[in-house]
């Protein structure tokens, strides 16, 4: 069986992913509201009320949206939120109701959905960090990492060997430079626990391809890059620098901001060079 993601929503505006599997439909990120959300899941046809749990990578407004939640009570949906973090969320809720719902995790596996297991790392972003998301359903495995300020080694070690890479490719430096942004955001961006730039990402995607073929792993199907900067960064110019791989070139796919992508699969099985969309009735 398999694995499929569709990203909803990528950006500082609001992150959003769906994960499918034969059991069940979660999110990782609730970073737009219901509303925008299920309009992009009914594109995919998904309805918001098949969401079974939402696993939180962490808490900056654009991963986790306030307007969810009277859907969560409504529907009872587990949210899955870093044990470190649980007080805070909580917190930003301040809804008994919801508190109920929240479930923390540790460095230890969890599964949002019926035989799927979801593992943490942890990342250096801002003052309380972030979490990537190693996915396994039966054979398939997923990696999931985004808002990484630096890309730590035993996220490399992890994600050796997943059939679908997803990672963030926030910004290009030159045009970060040329944004005009006052200083201290550009140095929290660029500082080692803010976001990735084009070539990070890239490096570590590379390192991730290289470490699966020594160890005669197979390579993602699909590389997603994800949270791309709409000031500082810029399709094409992302696209010219990861097809400088041959062996990610036919892989890439480009998250956006406001438009879903379509369902992408992530099965033991090889496919070649080429891309495949599933769509499921």
């Amino acid at each position: 069986m398999s694995i499929q993601l569709c990203i909803l929503a990528s950006g500082s505006s609001g992150n959003c992913t769906a994960v499918r599997t034969p059991a069940g439909v979660f999110l990782i990120d609730a970073g737009i509201g219901p509303r925008t959300a299920s309009a992009r899941l009914s594109a995919v046809r998904v309805k918001v009320s098949e969401i079974r749990a939402i696993c939180l990578t962490h808490l900056d407004r654009d991963h986790f949206n306030l307007g969810w939640i009277s859907t969560l009570i409504r529907q009872q949906i587990p949210v899955f939120c870093s044990a470190a973090r649980i007080d805070d969320l909580r917190r930003i809720t301040g809804c008994d109701q919801v508190a109920s719902l929240i479930h923390p995790f540790d460095a230890k596996e969890f599964e949002p959905s019926p035989n799927t297991s979801v593992r943490s790392i942890h990342l250096p972003h801002d003052a309380q960090g972030s979490h990537a998301f190693l996915l396994k359903h039966c054979e398939a495995r997923v990696g999931y990492a985004t808002d990484l300020g630096d890309v730590p080694s035993s996220l490399i070690d992890q994600f050796c060997g997943v059939d679908l890479l997803a990672i963030e490719s926030n910004y290009d430096p030159q045009m970060q430079r040329a944004s005009g942004r006052p200083l201290f955001l550009q140095r929290r961006i660029t500082g080692g626990r803010g976001h990735l730039s084009n070539s990070q990402s890239l490096t570590a995607v590379k390192a991730i391809f290289d470490r699966s073929e020594k160890n005669g792993l197979p390579i993602p199907r699909h590389v997603v890059l994800l949270h791309r900067s709409r000031q500082c960064n810029c399709p094409k110019l992302v696209s010219k620098l990861f097809s400088q791989d041959a062996r990610i070139a036919s892989r890439l796919v480009l998250a956006e901001q406001h438009e879903p992508t379509a369902w992408l699969g992530a099965a033991a099985a090889p496919i070649g060079g080429e891309q495949l969309r599933w769509a499921w009735g």
